[in-house]
């Protein structure tokens, strides 16, 4: 009865510092956002993929990061990187092609961050924020730390996430996950 309590409370105080640290978010100037991949769907950024390359182009386009780098790789049944999609988008909504930097090879996370990593050594970019969704930020920011780079928070100010049950869903995905995650590098 005790362990089960425990492992309650344990889940609930993880489950609310997710939800607490979705919020944060830094208004400083970087030289670089990193943004996380998501699903791309017949070629073109999914609706989550989306907010969150219309979140880059908008810290772009303010001039608040010099560089985006957008990540992730070929998912099952795809013909294009989600990298490569996300480019093709942000181009098309006014950012130079010359100012994108991909990384295209991951498929988690973890390997977004740690495959970018090279890319901001060999292109001089030290200070990065990292784009993705709310709710994903705490885990996405505690890899980065792992990780030594020096990052900062910039989630999507909107998300597909709305109702109340697609936001319970994604805190649950996420809280299993970030468990997961520290328990592996315990």
């Amino acid at each position: 009865m005790i362990f089960s309590s425990l492992v309650l409370a344990l889940l609930l105080y993880v489950a609310f510092s997710i939800y607490l640290y979705s919020s944060k978010s830094s208004g400083m100037s970087a030289d670089a956002a990193i943004v996380l991949g998501a699903a791309v769907w017949n070629g073109k950024p999914s609706p989550v993929f989306q907010e969150r390359i219309n979140h880059a182009i908008k810290l772009y386009q303010s001039g608040q990061v010099k560089k985006v780098v957008f990540t992730g790789g070929v998912g099952v049944g795809d013909k294009k990187s989600e990298a490569q999609a996300a480019k093709e988008y942000a181009v098309s909504h006014g950012v130079p092609a010359r100012d994108i930097l991909l990384e295209d090879r991951s498929t988690i996370t973890q390997e977004n961050l740690a495959f970018s990593s090279p890319l901001l050594a060999a292109n001089g970019l030290s200070v990065v924020l990292i784009v993705s969704d709310p709710l994903h930020m705490k885990r996405a920011m505690t890899m980065a730390d792992d990780l030594g780079l020096n990052a900062l928070p910039s989630p999507t100010e909107t998300s597909r996430y709305q109702s109340y049950s697609s936001r319970g869903n994604m805190l649950f995905s996420e809280t299993y996950f970030y468990i997961g995650y520290k328990l592996r590098h315990f």
